[in-house]
This record gives structure tokens, sequence and C-alpha cells, in this order.
């Protein structure tokens, strides 16, 4: 009797440990570098702009630098810091109406994010919950639902990611999330590929779908798995270093 309930109360632990979307993401950040991110210098490029990353446990500096569309003799250099935003064009600072200042903190945050996953997805304004197990392309996954907080959770924190992580190796396959442009709720899907590790920190590229017309964010993996979904574009990082 004892064994038995020694055995039931190990299958619940199990499962609940299985089931706690926490672990699941703790495991998938350790997969792909752990503590590696807490003192990296990783720099891309991506559409013909170059990205830097730096963290130093709780300080961090994303940088993004490109040529001016208008004026090729100009070298805009943007930085987010723990201190906030400033912009420098040749090396002098410029002043930047606030609207713009989070605008292009944004589309900077946007970037870095991505190509760090999944590192970010253990942020202080992150929320989880497990949605529950799937398969897709013949690989079994973990289905983890990502939101943010309103504090901590930049101007975006009302959308909505999902995240499928693999069962046997905890790296992510798909990732999935809405937003909200011009008052307007779109959705898009995105199939990870070409993952590679640079100096023990994991990266991958995405091929990037939608679908026709308006889909709920809930409705993409099926429509993925009828094959119902239009390539839009690809998401690839170029020159990774990591120091």
């Amino acid at each position: 009797m004892r064994l038995l309930l020694f055995l039931g109360l190990s299958v619940f632990l199990l499962s609940c440990s299985e089931n706690d979307p926490q672990k699941i993401i703790d495991k998938a950040i350790t997969a792909a570098g752990g503590d590696k991110y807490l003192h990296s210098t990783v720099e891309f490029d991506f559409r013909g702009r170059h990205y830097k990353a730096v963290r130093e446990g709780g300080k961090f500096s994303y940088e993004r630098i490109f040529k001016d569309a208008k004026d090729s003799t100009k070298t805009v250099h943007d930085f987010v810091t723990n201190e906030g935003f400033v912009r420098k064009i040749n090396d002098s600072i410029v002043q930047v109406a606030d609207t713009m200042a989070v605008k292009y903190t944004s589309s900077t945050n946007s970037v870095i994010y991505f190509a760090l996953l999944p590192y970010g997805l253990n942020d202080g304004s992150v929320k989880k919950k497990f949605l529950g197990e799937t398969k897709l392309d013949n690989q079994s996954y973990y289905k983890i639902e990502v939101t943010f907080g309103q504090e901590g959770g930049g101007e975006d924190f009302e959308d909505t990611f999902n995240y499928w992580i693999n069962k046997k190796d905890f790296t992510i396959g798909f990732l999935s999330y809405s937003f909200n442009e011009d008052g307007k709720i779109d959705a898009r899907f995105r199939k990870a590929f070409n993952p590679r590790k640079v100096n023990g920190i994991q990266f991958y590229d995405y091929i990037n779908y939608a679908a026709a017309g308006d889909t709920k964010l809930e409705d993409l993996e099926f429509k993925y798995l009828k094959n119902e979904l239009k390539e839009l574009s690809k998401i690839e990082n170029t020159g990774i270093t990591v120091k």
C-alpha cells in the first residue's frame, strides 16, 4: 500500500514538474547558454543594421548602428541602457522627441529580444502559462504562453506570445505572437531554423508566416498544420560574435 502511494505521489510530482511553465523556461534558458548571458557581448547584423548587446549582471547596453538613409555621410548610433535612450549621429549626441525615443527603444529592443531568445523570458514583467503539449513536424513540444505586466513590459506590454519548447532538448521549435498595429490586432507564426551555438550561446533564424485575413493567435498552429499560412519573410541574423 505504501509503495502504491509512493509511486502515485512520484507520478503526480513528475506531472506537476512537466506542466510547470517556469521550470520549462528555466531549462530552455539553461540549454541555450544559461549564465553565459549574464556577462556577455553579442554582436550581429540584421537587415543592414549592426546590433550590439552588452550585459554585465543587471546592467545592459543595447546598441543599433546604421547609415542614415537620406545622407550616407551620417552614421546613426542608438543606445538603450538602464538609464534610458540616447542617439548619436557621427559621435555627437542629438536631441530626440520623447515619442520617437520610445519608438526607437522599442524597435531596438525587439530585434535584440528575438535574437537572444529564450533569455528574455525570465524578465520580471513576464507572466507564463502552460498551454499543454503538442506535436509539430513530428517533434513533441511544450506550449507556453507569455504575456507581460504593464510595469516593465514596455510599450507593447499587451502583446501575447506562444512558444513551442522541444520536450527532448528544450530548444525553441516555433513561436507565435499577436500585436496591436494602428488599432488592429494581427498575428504571426515563426518556425525556427538554422539553430547554432556561438561561444556557448544558442541562436536561431526564423521563417515568418501569416494567415490570410483575420486569424486568432490560437488558430495559427492549426493553420500551419493544414499548410494554410503564407511565408512573409525570413528573420536571419548574420556575422554573430559572442565574447
